[in-house]
C-alpha cells in the first residue's frame, strides 16, 4: 500500500485578493475537522452544485469556542483536509483561524474576509446541529449580515433557525468526527468513512489511538 505523502499541505492563510477579479460566490464550512470526514464533504459539494458557487473554502478552527474535546494539532488537521479535498480544485482549505491564533469566532473571519476580499459575496454553511444553536454564537446577527445562512437539511431532524436561511437538502450521512476518533480508539475500521488518504494518514500518524 503507497503511503501517504508527507509533503506540506497545500493550504493558505489569505483569500486569493486581486482588485481585478470580479467578485465570487464563496461557501464557508468552519469546524475543527478532527478528522474531516465524508458527510463533510457531501454537504460541501452539495452547497456547491445546487447554489452554483465558484467555490467552497473549508476554514478549521484553532481553538473552537464551544467544544472541550482535546484537539489534534493543526498541522494534523489541515493536511487531512488537504488530502481530502486535493482532487477537487473547487474546495480551497484556508487557514486564517489557525494562523490569527485564540478562540475562533466565525464574525471575526468574516470581518477579515470582507476587510480583504469585498469583491466576494459569502454564504456560511452549517449542518443541522449548527442551525438550531446558531443563535447562540458570537454575534449572530452581525453574522448574518455578512454572510447568507445556508442550512444542510437533514430529514426527520427538527431544525428551528431564529434566522433567514437557504436550505441545501443532502443525503442523510449521520456521520460525526467524534464516531470516526471512537471507531479509531476501538481499532473498527473507518474505511468509506473518511477519505482514503485520510485514513491512510491517521493510520500512519497514530492518530486518535488514546
Amino acid at each position: 500500500m503507497a503511503k501517504v505523502s508527507a509533503q506540506e499541505p497545500k493550504v493558505e492563510f489569505e483569500p486569493e485578493i486581486e482588485s481585478k477579479r470580479a467578485g465570487r460566490q464563496i461557501g464557508i464550512m468552519g469546524g475543527t475537522f478532527n478528522p474531516v470526514h465524508i458527510a463533510h464533504l457531501v454537504a460541501a459539494e452539495q452547497a456547491l452544485t445546487k447554489l452554483r458557487l465558484d467555490e467552497v473554502w473549508f476554514i478549521p478552527d484553532n481553538i473552537p469556542p464551544h467544544k472541550d474535546a482535546p484537539l489534534t494539532s493543526a498541522k494534523d488537521r489541515a493536511t487531512m483536509l488537504d488530502l481530502a479535498t486535493r482532487d477537487n480544485p473547487r474546495l480551497r482549505v484556508k487557514l486564517i483561524e489557525i494562523f490569527r491564533g485564540g478562540v475562533s469566532y466565525t464574525v471575526d473571519t468574516l470581518r477579515y474576509l470582507h476587510e480583504k476580499a469585498p469583491q466576494n459575496t459569502y454564504y456560511l454553511i452549517m449542518g443541522s446541529d449548527q442551525v438550531n444553536s446558531f443563535h447562540k454564537w458570537k454575534e449572530p446577527k452581525e453574522i448574518a449580515k455578512l454572510a447568507t445562512l445556508v442550512g444542510i437539511r437533514r430529514p426527520g431532524y427538527p431544525q428551528s433557525p431564529m434566522f433567514p436561511m437557504i436550505w441545501v437538502d443532502a443525503p442523510d450521512i449521520r456521520l460525526s468526527s467524534t464516531e470516526i476518533r471512537q471507531s479509531v480508539a476501538m481499532g473498527t475500521s473507518i474505511r468509506y468513512l473518511v477519505p482514503e488518504p485520510v485514513r491512510q494518514y491517521i493510520k500512519e500518524k497514530g492518530l486518535y489511538l488514546d
